[in-house]
């Protein structure tokens, strides 16, 4: 299914109201923005914040006294304490059953896949636009990647690509909720029922997102958070392992913590590991965890105020032809993460992306041109030494098409509305003079 498609089935209606009832007035702001000249042409700059304040809008993290407080309790009076909390806090804030902290989201990962007990050369659909924990991580434990293309529009797992990569081997799929937008769950967990397959999900972007008022990380057998100092949940490096049974999470647990298997009840045949583990040691930090107590109790305001921010800038600017956001369903709650992601098509826009950035940065607007690193074309995956059973190398059409449209701005971190009308004019004034551009 294209991308147009799938935004017609899923009813992306903010998308098309914007579109339709904004483009008469579109029309007249850029009619206004073409008597202007363009700063790369000896115009003025349409954006005149200061560059000290401009940097500081969209710095992360954000720590204050009371993260500064957390921090120095710890280091006055050391324990593993706040771990435990930590993990209680998630846990009440997922509604989930069981969690483990581990040190990052790589290691959240790696006792994942470990806790799956899959037989070496079980496949795990996965796409190949992710971070490389998602998937490095399956070949300690002979599983091998399926690489899955996604939607261009939404950076997502694509699922009718995925249908097409099922073999007699597939046990498990990995959608990753890419920047805080939540996958199509419901789609995809009615899929994986019929075929008997396993659901992970990887929510390290995605801390707070929720679809149909579950939070993502709550409808997989198991999933992941990161709490990197770049995600919404900073902690400067950590991560969360999430069980929906009891199995998966001892066995989990076990595999990076040696000083937890005495926790669970008598009758668990993991207690007997308790002072070896099974050979790793991921525990978090407690620093890092009282970090992430502070920092979940103004979550969902910030990921409100931030989410308010980037609409008032995306309805507007997302009215100009050609100009695409990483669009969501309206039963979903997403979050933004590190960037504000766009997508030009540039047939429509009638200018191409490079002269669109560059004549954006003329102006002052922090844009840049985005080509994520897709996984698939890494060498480590096209040499057979390093797998028990070499991955196969996929053409993804989707994930090329992104690297050629995709464009990044700034997430603003800081409520700066002078700046953001700054930025939309720029773009109006862009697109009022995109036919030079061509």
């Amino acid at each position: 299914m294209t991308a147009e498609g799938t935004d017609r089935k899923h009813g992306y209606t903010r998308r098309n109201f914007v579109k339709s009832a904004g483009v008469v007035a579109a029309g007249m702001v850029l009619g206004g923005a073409s008597q202007e000249t363009l700063a790369m042409s000896g115009g003025p700059k349409a954006v005149t914040y200061p560059n000290d304040k401009h940097a500081q809008a969209s710095r992360w993290p954000r720590y204050g006294p009371k993260d500064e407080a957390a921090v120095l309790e710890v280091i006055r009076r050391p324990n593993y304490r706040p771990i435990e909390e930590f993990e209680k806090d998630w846990k009440e804030y997922l509604g989930v059953p069981y969690v483990t902290a581990h040190c990052n989201g790589t290691s959240a990962l790696a006792s994942m896949y470990f806790a799956l007990n899959l037989p070496p050369g079980s496949e795990i659909l996965v796409p190949s636009y992710t971070f490389f924990a998602t998937i490095m991580p399956m070949r300690l434990f002979g599983l091998v990647p399926v690489f899955v293309d996604i939607n261009p529009r939404t950076l997502n797992f694509d699922l009718e690509d995925a249908k097409r990569r099922l073999t007699k081997n597939t046990k498990a799929l990995v959608p990753v909720h890419w920047l805080g937008r939540p996958c199509e769950m419901d789609d995809i967990l009615s899929f994986a029922k019929e075929r008997g397959l396993i659901v992970l999900e990887d929510a390290a972007h995605a801390q707070g997102a929720s679809m149909q008022g579950k939070k993502m990380g709550a409808w997989g057998r198991m999933a992941i958070f990161s709490y990197q100092t770049s995600k919404p949940l900073p902690v400067i490096e950590g991560g969360m392992g999430i069980y929906q049974n009891r199995e998966d999470y001892e066995r989990g647990t076990t595999f990076g913590n040696y000083d937890l298997p005495n926790r669970f009840p008598k009758d668990s045949s993991y207690r007997q590991y308790q002072g070896t583990g099974f050979g790793l040691k991921f525990r978090m930090h407690p620093v890092s965890a009282a970090l992430g107590r502070v920092q979940l109790r103004e979550l969902d305001t910030r990921n409100a105020a931030f989410t308010a921010q980037v609409r008032r800038l995306n309805d507007r600017i997302c009215a100009l032809p050609g100009l695409y956001e990483q669009g969501a369903r309206q039963d979903m709650q997403r979050v933004y993460y590190a960037r504000n992601m766009l997508f030009l098509d540039e047939a429509q826009a009638g200018m191409s992306r490079a002269a669109c950035v560059k004549a954006l940065q003329a102006e002052g607007v922090r844009a840049t041109v985005h080509e994520y690193l897709l996984q698939h074309q890494c060498a480590v995956y096209a040499q057979p030494q390093w797998w028990h059973h070499p991955p196969q190398i996929p053409h993804l059409p989707g994930s090329e098409q992104a690297n050629r449209t995709a464009m990044s701005l700034p997430l603003f971190t800081s409520e700066v509305p002078e700046l953001v009308e700054q930025y939309a004019v720029a773009f109006e004034k862009v697109w009022a003079h995109r036919k030079e551009l061509a």
